[in-house]
C-alpha cells in the first residue's frame, strides 16, 4: 500500500526505500545538503564550512542567488558633470544599440515622466538598461525598462 492507500506497484522485495524515492535514486557520494546557518537570512552553510548564497543563478557562492541584484561593473569614482545638457527630441522609441554606445560613459537620461538625471549605464539587456543613477550627491544603482526613456545623451 502507498501513502493514500492504493496498492503499491512495487512488489515488496523491489519497493525502493524512503530515503532513495525522496532524492532521486540516492545521494551523490560526500554530498551533504546545505542547511541554514540561522544567522543572516538567506544564507546556507556549506559542508566544507562555507557560508553564502548557494551557487545556481548568480555565478560564484556567496552571490544573491537568481542573479538577483547583481551589479555589472563599479560605479564611478568622481561626481558627474556639473551641466545640464540640451534635449534632442526623438519619435522613436530607445532602442538597446542606440544606448548600447553609452556604456561606461556619463548620460544624461529624460523620462517619460518628465523626470531627469544623470547615469551611468553599465549593462544593456533588451528591454531595459542598469547602472549608476545621481542621487542626492552620490552613485545608487538603478534600473529601467527602455520604453520609460524619453531621450538621452552621452557625454
Amino acid at each position: 500500500m502507498n501513502d493514500y492507500g492504493y496498492p503499491s506497484q512495487y512488489g515488496p522485495e523491489s519497493e525502493p526505500n524512503q530515503q532513495q524515492a525522496r532524492f532521486g535514486g540516492g545521494q551523490q557520494p560526500g554530498f551533504l545538503p546545505p542547511t541554514y546557518s540561522g544567522g543572516q537570512q538567506g544564507l546556507l552553510q556549506f559542508s566544507g564550512g562555507q557560508q553564502g548564497f548557494p551557487p545556481f543563478g548568480g555565478g560564484q557562492q556567496g552571490s544573491p542567488p537568481f542573479g538577483g541584484g547583481q551589479q555589472q561593473g563599479d560605479a564611478p569614482s568622481t561626481p558627474p558633470p556639473s551641466y545640464t545638457p540640451q534635449e534632442s527630441v526623438s519619435a522613436f522609441a530607445v532602442d538597446p544599440g542606440a544606448i548600447r554606445g553609452c556604456l561606461y560613459r556619463f548620460t544624461f537620461v529624460w523620462l517619460n515622466s518628465g523626470n531627469s538625471f544623470w547615469f551611468y549605464p553599465t549593462f544593456v539587456g533588451r528591454d531595459s538598461v542598469a547602472g549608476y543613477r545621481w542621487r542626492n550627491f552620490r552613485w545608487v544603482y538603478y534600473g529601467t525598462d527602455l520604453r520609460r526613456i524619453r531621450s538621452f545623451r552621452c557625454s
